[in-house]
């Protein structure tokens, strides 16, 4: 993938990760993507992508009850998240199907 690219990409993720419709999305994701996003790899990427199609309270879930989307890069992604919010870092349970 060329570096422009790359940069699109990245772009686009943290837009789209500062405006979910949500503030407290916005807040969570937008926040932890403004310091992230620049230093990201094209698979770092790929992952935050696919967490930002996810719905909102399946993200919140994961941060705040520490669960899992059942991926293991959207995990660690949960983990970074959780990290960069100050949350206590654990191992991730399986996301309750309520």
């Amino acid at each position: 993938m060329s570096d422009a690219s790359l940069d699109l990409r990245r772009r686009r993720a943290l837009y789209r990760a500062t405006h979910r419709g949500s503030k407290e999305m916005d807040f969570l994701l937008g926040r932890y993507a403004a310091q992230a996003v620049p230093a990201m790899s094209e698979a770092d990427i790929a992952s935050l992508e696919r967490l930002i199609e996810a719905p909102d309270p399946a993200i919140a879930e994961c941060i705040y009850e520490a669960r899992s989307l059942g991926e293991p890069a959207l995990d660690d992604l949960i983990l970074s998240l959780r990290r960069f919010h100050g949350f206590p870092v654990m191992a991730l349970e399986p996301l309750k199907d309520d």
